[in-house]
Formats: C-alpha cells, sequence, structure tokens
C-alpha cells in the first residue's frame, strides 16, 4: 500500500496544512483545487487514514494527520535533497568534499572559505580532518581523504607520486615564554646557546616522516603530538620552540612570549610552504577547485 505514495500527495497535504484551505493550497501549487483535493484523497487511501476533519468551512488536521505531516516535510525535504546534490554531481561537483588540513594551517581563512563553500554548494557534504606531520598524507593514503593540505617536509619524506600544488608559505617564529632563562638573554644566539635548552617538538603519528629530524637544535627534547599541547607547555615555561607565527602573535604582543633572535634565521623568518595535495589522476571537482582558489585568494591578501 506504501508503494503508492507520491512525493506529489506529500507536496498537497503540506501545502493544504501550511496555507490552510484546499483552495489556497491549489494556487500555491499552480494546479487546480481538485487536483490538491484528490492528491490529499488518494493519500488518505494509501495510508488507511484520515489525515483531516473536513466537517467545518476549512480543513482541520486531524492527530494523525499532525504526525505524517512531519514525516511528509522530512520525506519531500529528503528527495529535494537526493535531486539537488544529484544535480551537482552532474556537473562536476564531487558528492562529498573530503579534506585533511595541516594543524600549522591558519584556521581563520579556512572557516571564512568553507562558510562561503557551504552557501555557494548548500548541498555538498563536508568531512574535515585537521592533522599533523603525516596524518593529512596519511588520510590521503588510507582513501579518508581526496584533497589534503600540508607542508611538503624534507627530501624522501612520504609519497613521492602524488600531484601537489604550492597554495601558501605560513611564516615560524622561534619562541619562548616570557619567564623563560632564554628570554633574558641578548640575541643573535647561537646555536651554543640553544642546545641545553628544552626543546619542544611536535612526533609524527604515522610513518610518513619516520627519520625526519629538521629543526631539532637542542639535545634535550619534548615530543607533543599536536600543536594546542605544546603551545601550552611553551606558554608555562618549558622549553623553546618554533611555531606557526599566527598561533603565537598575540602571545608575543601580550608579553606572555618573546621572540628569539636567532643567529642562524639571521632576522629573517622561517616558513612552511603548504602545498594542496591529491592522488594522481583524481583532480579535485567544481567545489574543491572553488575551496582552493578561495583560500589562496585570502592567503594572498593577508600577506
Amino acid at each position: 500500500m506504501l508503494d503508492r505514495l507520491t512525493l506529489d500527495q506529500l507536496r498537497a497535504l503540506i501545502a493544504v496544512a501550511e496555507s490552510g484551505s484546499f483552495s489556497a493550497a491549489a494556487r500555491r501549487l499552480g494546479r487546480v483545487q481538485s487536483a490538491v483535493s484528490q492528491s490529499v484523497q488518494s493519500l488518505e487511501t494509501a495510508l488507511g487514514i484520515t489525515l483531516f476533519d473536513r466537517a467545518g468551512k476549512t480543513p482541520v488536521l486531524s492527530d494523525a494527520g499532525q504526525v505524517v505531516l512531519n514525516d511528509a516535510r522530512h520525506l519531500v525535504r529528503g528527495a529535494e535533497t537526493l535531486r539537488a546534490r544529484a544535480e551537482s554531481i552532474a556537473v562536476e561537483v564531487e558528492p562529498e568534499l573530503t579534506l585533511a588540513v595541516d594543524g600549522t594551517f591558519p584556521n581563520a581563512p579556512l572557516m571564512a572559505s568553507l562558510k562561503d563553500l557551504s552557501l555557494t554548494f548548500p548541498y555538498l557534504p563536508v568531512t574535515l580532518f585537521t592533522e599533523h606531520l603525516g596524518g593529512a598524507e596519511q588520510r590521503l593514503t588510507d582513501g579518508a581523504a581526496r584533497l589534503a593540505i600540508y607542508p611538503i617536509v624534507g627530501n624522501g619524506m612520504g609519497r613521492t607520486d602524488l600531484e601537489s600544488e604550492f597554495l601558501a608559505a605560513i611564516p615560524l617564529v622561534p619562541v619562548v615564554a616570557a619567564d623563560h632563562p632564554l628570554a633574558a638573554e641578548a640575541g643573535p644566539l647561537g646555536r651554543e646557546a640553544l642546545l641545553q635548552h628544552l626543546q619542544l617538538v611536535l612526533t609524527d603519528r604515522t610513518q610518513v616522516t619516520a627519520g625526519f629530524s629538521g629543526g631539532i637544535v637542542s639535545t634535550r627534547i619534548w615530543r607533543f603530538a599536536d600543536l594546542s599541547t605544546r603551545l601550552e607547555y611553551l606558554l608555562a615555561g618549558f622549553g623553546w620552540c618554533n611555531m606557526p607565527l599566527h598561533l603565537v602573535e598575540s602571545h608575543i604582543a601580550a608579553g606572555r612570549l618573546k621572540q628569539l633572535d636567532l643567529k642562524a634565521m639571521g632576522g629573517t623568518l622561517r616558513s612552511f610552504p603548504q602545498h594542496v595535495v591529491h592522488e594522481p589522476g583524481r583532480r579535485p571537482g567544481r567545489a574543491g577547485r572553488w575551496l582552493i582558489e578561495d583560500l589562496r585568494r585570502r592567503m594572498t591578501a593577508n600577506n
């Protein structure tokens, strides 16, 4: 019996309930009143229940009708979403945008781009992974993400068959808590000044960057699996480290952290070149390309 239900019947039910009469529903749907009445009657027959009390001048939803109305709205919205998603796929919009982003990438422009993406492609599901070191590449390899943004570190590290394009350079600064002994030393500081002080470094949960030790200077190191925890220990005065500038500039301005002047850097900032990466032959669809270009525009404007 339920196989005889149609979206036309459900839309007629919703229109009558929301407009208050069969005639108003007909005008809303652009149909004749008799056709709307017939659709609702066919729905009642298919369900075996009465949806409206027609004793008065205007139809009134029965208790059963109110329950069915809620389900009807859900089914019609689902059908409309299905149709919109199918139309998007037909014009090369990916069915879902799965994105893995390295934790060093600034969250503010990413959020702004994703917000505008949701307005441009309202029916596109998005899955966002925030990873560190080799995590974003691992998501690509596992198939969990189709698109990734991360710094490509060291020659020979990770996969060499992936396709990539430069997106933006993220400045890094050496910093230490304001009450740490290093903060009181006059710069520029050489390697010997850093050797005996604890350095806070990130460790990779994956094997992608196994053996990579770039940026490690001190003989004493503590390893952390994520940037936010390392930042907390940095602020607490445990040691020094290189941090993305956008994550620490407010702490530097407030006097909680001090930027170190290192001889090796010659007064210039190091940077992580962030790349957009994907599997060979699996270029991003329309939504992915839109996101990349919007991010590139925002990152260029901020530099």
